[in-house]
């Protein structure tokens, strides 16, 4: 059964800074990507940024572009989200997910969803 979990959610104050995990088990393939999505209430969900796991390419919205960063530790199955210079605008739930595809993961038609975690940026 394919998992994400993921964790580092919480209350940040403007400015600040947040990483954010994505622990990934159960892929029955070699390659997969994992992208970062969040949806503020109110709003459509939004991709943030995506990686492929067999060559480490990155792919960001050009909106957050130097503020977040998605990384992998292979090894941990884990694949991170920095963000710095949190904005309140920022505030969302934040998800992970996953697919065999890494252009599915671009247009955020994914296989497999986390159950998101909470990002709130006071002001």
């Amino acid at each position: 059964e394919v998992q994400l979990v993921e964790s580092g959610g919480g209350l940040v104050q403007a400015g600040g800074s947040l990483r954010l995990s994505c622990a990934v088990s159960g892929f029955t393939f070699d390659d997969y990507a994992i992208g970062w999505f969040r949806q503020a209430p109110g709003k459509e969900r939004e991709g943030i940024s995506c990686i492929s796991r067999s060559d480490g390419r990155t792919y960001y919205a050009d909106s957050l572009k130097g503020r977040f960063t998605i990384s992998s530790d292979n090894a941990k199955n884990t694949v991170y989200l920095q963000m710095s210079s949190l904005k309140s605008e920022d505030t969302a739930v934040y998800y992970c997910a996953a697919d065999h595809s890494l252009v599915r993961v671009k247009r955020g038609v994914c296989d497999y969803w986390g159950q998101g975690t909470q990002v709130t940026v006071s002001s």
